[in-house]
């Protein structure tokens, strides 16, 4: 069964603290970004994961390869349990992060990045590809490098599981409401992402925002119980 993912995009340690108390025994898996990330530093990291919440930290590595090896021997020091590469990093990188993660006592999970779901096709400098075909060169490309998954719009992952269904998607741009409204482009609502194979629906703003956090994740688990 899929598993729902709230993303943490806040910018105060007070702020994730206090939405990480509103979904205690409601919401597993906390993604922590960059923007929280850069405010916080590794101590929220290992305060959330002593709490009892799954980390997904949520970085995008993307360098050369020896500097995001050293990037994921510091994730994992933290005990996340999902970290983030970009696939585009190319087949060096992406083994060196595996090759790296796989020397932990509980290896994380290394998700690849394929196109970010706030871009739509011709809006990726240098790339004549519809988003949609590019996620999916891209997603081969990482299971052939070992990577646990691909991070992608759900709209990609039934074509991405038809392909290499051992590899596991992890789709943002979850919209229960349907159309986004904001920066997202490649929205889908959690059931149809889950009918299309995702794996994991990471969801910020229709939580964060919510009157009432804690009931718009516990309306979005139905919708993937209801699903399965």
């Amino acid at each position: 069964m899929a598993e729902l993912i709230v993303a943490l995009d806040v910018p105060t340690e007070g702020d994730a603290l206090a939405m990480a108390a509103r979904l205690g025994g409601i919401a597993g898996w906390l993604k922590i970004g960059m923007e929280l990330f850069t405010a916080c530093g590794p101590q929220l990291v290992r305060r959330l994961s002593d709490e009892g919440f799954r980390i997904f930290l949520d970085l995008k590595f993307y360098d050369i390869p020896n500097t995001v090896a050293g990037a994921v021997r510091s994730a994992v020091a933290l005990n996340v349990d999902m970290l983030t590469i970009h696939c585009q990093g190319g087949e060096r990188m992406c083994r060196a992060a595996m090759e790296t993660a796989a020397q932990a006592a509980r290896p994380p999970l290394v998700f690849g990045v394929t196109v970010l779901t706030s871009m739509a096709s011709g809006e990726m400098p240098g790339i004549s590809l519809a988003a949609e075909d590019f996620a999916l060169n891209l997603a081969c490309m990482a299971a052939g490098w070992g990577l646990n998954g691909v991070v992608c719009s759900a709209r990609e992952a039934r074509r991405i599981k038809l392909q290499k269904p051992g590899l596991l998607c992890l789709c943002p741009g979850i919209r229960p409401g349907g159309e986004a409204g904001d920066d997202q482009r490649r929205t889908m609502t959690p059931a149809a992402a889950i009918a299309n194979g995702a794996d994991y629906l990471v969801v910020g703003r229709p939580i964060l925002k919510a009157p009432d956090p804690a009931q718009a994740a516990r309306t979005i688990l139905a919708e993937i119980s209801q699903t399965a």
